[in-house]
């Protein structure tokens, strides 16, 4: 079950990664975070490496176990997938990818730190809109 803390938790460790993709632009950094998000974005989280170690951490200091509304979250996740193959193809074809980086880095920083999911926002208006 996702809880607030495991998903602040895994946004925080997939901040780190960029920051590290953006130092050394390894190809192997956007392939993790890929399939990460994959099986986050699709409804297999519980083999996502990121939040493994979300819940692990979660579990050895026992933070609070506040549930949260999941379809929002996996649509985020979906977006972060779109991102990560996206820096993957830049890194691939040698195309700068500052610019997608940085989103990603601001937006896995905005969760991670203020508990502000962007992905959230956009998945609640496309739903508000189109139940109009």
């Amino acid at each position: 079950m996702p809880t607030e803390n495991k998903i602040r938790i895994t946004a925080f460790l997939v901040f780190i990664l960029t920051i590290l993709y953006i130092t050394t632009h390894s190809v192997w950094i956007p392939l993790f975070l890929l399939i990460d998000f994959a099986l986050r974005g699709s409804g297999y989280g519980k083999w996502s490496v990121l939040g493994f170690l979300a819940e692990k951490i979660v579990s050895i200091f026992n933070l609070e176990q506040k549930p949260i509304y999941f379809p929002p979250k996996q649509f985020a996740a979906q977006v972060g997938f779109i991102f990560s193959f996206t820096l993957l193809v830049f890194n691939l074809l040698e195309i700068n990818s500052l610019i997608v980086s940085g989103i990603l880095l601001i937006c896995a920083g905005l969760e991670a730190f203020f508990n502000f999911c962007v992905g959230c926002y956009v998945y609640n208006a496309y739903y508000h809109i189109k139940n109009k």
